[in-house]
């Protein structure tokens, strides 16, 4: 874990800058969204990667995180121009930030839209600026997720910028003993025995494709790999400033080719995960995708001067601050609070990435783990 003098600078900066990006996303959700979603959306764009570009940052100019992308020429081209249902293999802890890094890159980081699970929304400044920009929020029970997923993707028909709305069709983290479940299961069901993915399920990406078929030309379908030489990515070794190299495939699959029927649908999604096995398993082997498909994604700066900006305001403030407050032990036991709640929220945002507190695979009881991990 990083050291404290680490931790602090950094927590200080997302904390504060969170914080207040939170308060103008409130600000403007409760001023401007009432009379004109579509102004709301455009602003909302712009005060978001305010926020989401210090983690950018993190990635890029603290850890120097390698993410090598490989795509065909043509596909590659048309990234940040058009919508697209965004699909990929959980393989490691910042699954979510390799996203981000792609969609900055292709200019429509404020505008990387994903469904996840509902706790994720109560993360302190990560996951409050997630709710104000629109991400969809199940509760895995399928009873209650099915309308709130048909709603949030039909609200997105008209949305003014070129988005991507990620899906995880694995539905949790890729570990061992998960591996194991799915393995089970496939073996019960006659089914491909997986090695590198797990099972999907397939209900939510069924009404993904129906719901956005109409105004979305295209699904993005991400296999994301690590080296076998490479560290474990997690959020820690990137606060750490520890440097790793993840390897990314994307492969753009045009909308209108999909079949018509849910049950094709939803076989058109195990299909695609036996490839991906299979590519992760050359992967395994080569240690690398197709060479040919390699693009230049670079490093670009606006990440760096954007976290700048605020440690310039932020060390404004603080210095401000410190000229107006004269000493006292009351002053000195808020200072000692502020600098715990910097470094739990550091801790939360670490804690909530970790694979290892993903929901874990019941693998003692068959018929449990049938209907857990029967595609749907």
């Amino acid at each position: 874990m990083a050291p404290v003098f680490v931790i602090l600078p950094l927590g200080l900066l997302l904390l504060v800058s969170g914080l207040i990006v939170n308060s103008l996303q409130a600000i403007f959700f409760l001023l401007v969204r009432p009379f004109s979603k579509r102004v709301y959306r455009i602003i909302n764009i712009y005060v978001t990667e305010m926020l989401w570009l210090e983690v950018i940052w993190l990635a890029d100019w603290w850890a120097n995180v390698k993410v090598e992308l490989f795509m065909d020429s043509e596909s590659f081209q048309l990234l940040g121009k058009e919508h697209a249902l965004v699909i990929c293999n959980h393989r490691s802890d910042i699954d979510w930030l390799v996203g981000w890094i792609l969609a900055q890159r292709s200019g429509c980081l404020g505008s990387a839209l994903a469904v996840s699970k509902k706790s994720s929304r109560y993360l302190p400044v990560i996951g409050w600026s997630m709710y104000f920009s629109e991400y969809i929020f199940l509760e895995r029970n399928w009873a209650s997720d099915e309308n709130t997923l048909k709603s949030g993707l039909q609200q997105l028909r008209h949305y003014p910028r070129p988005f991507w709305m990620a899906l995880l069709p694995e539905g949790t983290r890729f570990t061992q003993a998960k591996l194991e479940a799915s393995q089970e299961y496939a073996s019960a069901a006659g089914l491909p025995i997986p090695r590198n993915v797990l099972i999907p399920r397939t209900k939510g990406f069924v009404s993904a494709v129906k719901n956005l078929r109409s105004f979305v030309p295209a699904i993005y379908n991400i296999t994301i790999a690590v080296p076998k030489k490479e560290p474990r990515p997690t959020m820690s070794r990137i606060i750490s400033g520890q440097s790793f190299a993840v390897h990314v495939h994307i492969k753009r699959h045009p909308m209108d080719e999909l079949p018509a029927t849910d049950g094709g649908i939803s076989q058109w999604c195990k299909d695609i995960f036996v490839e991906k096995d299979t590519s992760l398993e050359l992967h395994l082997r080569r240690e690398t995708f197709n060479g040919k498909d390699r693009q230049q994604i670079g490093r670009p700066m606006k990440s760096l001067l954007v976290v700048m900006f605020w440690y310039c305001l932020i060390t404004f403030g603080v210095v401000k601050l410190i000229q107006w407050c004269t000493f006292s032990w009351g002053g000195l036991a808020l200072l000692a609070i502020f600098i715990a709640v910097v470094m739990l929220s550091v801790q939360i945002l670490i804690h909530s990435t970790r694979s290892e507190y993903s929901t874990p695979p019941i693998v003692n009881q068959p018929e449990t783990l049938r209907v857990s991990l029967l595609p749907k």
